[in-house]
């Protein structure tokens, strides 16, 4: 039996990147998957990719600035699969690179927005189906900037520690009722939020390499793997954790 064998899973920000890693992994370790993502065309590849193995994932379209839209997108979840398992909170944006004295109001709003509210939202719906079922397992994609400060991307640093913060009060909250929630935060990974960092700030990719114990990009594979870990029962006394995939880079 696989890892996940038919756990009932949605996956947000899964059109590109750790979210179409993530799915794949869930789908490849026996979970039925709802890939969601603004990003239609990215989601339904990520989607057909997937069922191309003989998966059973399908795609929705779901903006998580919306509690409307995120609502239906579990809603949808559990009608079709009866139950939620598992969710993967991983929809974000990286937002403008600038001081804080540089950047717009707006665009700071915009990535709290995304990347805290967005996993509130998600929370607020997800955690009383899995709590009226008996259980289930949340993995919110946080970063090693909601454990270090980084210059230049303060609403995004804001954004993940709060994150954290969340994922440790929901662990909390619910974890009489069977739900576990877990953080996982990764590092530099090859994807193509840093594809962009990299474009807007040329250099900065090889100057975080030389400070990387590993001294390499990580995947988003590699952190797939570990929410999937944190989301089976190999984790089942884990919860209010947040695990770093960063290749050793916030040890020193």
């Amino acid at each position: 039996m696989t890892a996940l064998a038919d756990k009932a899973t949605v996956v947000t920000g899964a059109a590109s990147g750790i979210g179409r890693a993530t799915v794949l992994a869930f789908a490849r370790a026996g979970a039925r998957v709802v890939a969601a993502d603004i990003d239609a065309d990215g989601g339904e590849a990520t989607a057909a990719t997937a069922r191309a193995e003989r998966a059973d994932v399908t795609f929705v379209p779901c903006d998580v600035r919306s509690g409307a839209a995120v609502d239906a997108l579990v809603t949808h979840a559990v009608a079709r699969f009866g139950r939620l398992d598992c969710a993967v909170n991983n929809a974000g944006i990286e937002g403008t690179l600038a001081p804080i004295g540089d950047c717009p109001e707006e665009a700071a709003a915009r990535v709290l927005d995304v990347n805290l509210m967005g996993v509130w939202r998600c929370l607020h719906a997800e955690l009383p189906r899995m709590a009226a079922q008996g259980g289930g397992a949340i993995v919110n994609t946080a970063s090693i900037a909601g454990l270090i400060g980084a210059g230049g991307l303060a609403p995004y640093v804001a954004s993940k520690h709060g994150v954290i913060g969340l994922t440790k009060a929901a662990a909390l909250e619910y974890a009489t009722q069977g739900v576990r929630v877990n953080a996982v935060c990764p590092g530099v990974i090859q994807t193509p939020m840093v594809d962009r960092l990299a474009a807007a700030s040329p250099g900065v990719i090889e100057a975080l390499l030389t400070v990387k114990p590993m001294g390499r990009l990580g995947t988003p594979e590699e952190v797939a793997a570990a929410i999937v870990w944190l989301c089976s029962d190999a984790a089942s006394f884990t919860t209010g954790h947040a695990l770093t995939v960063d290749g050793g880079y916030v040890v020193p």
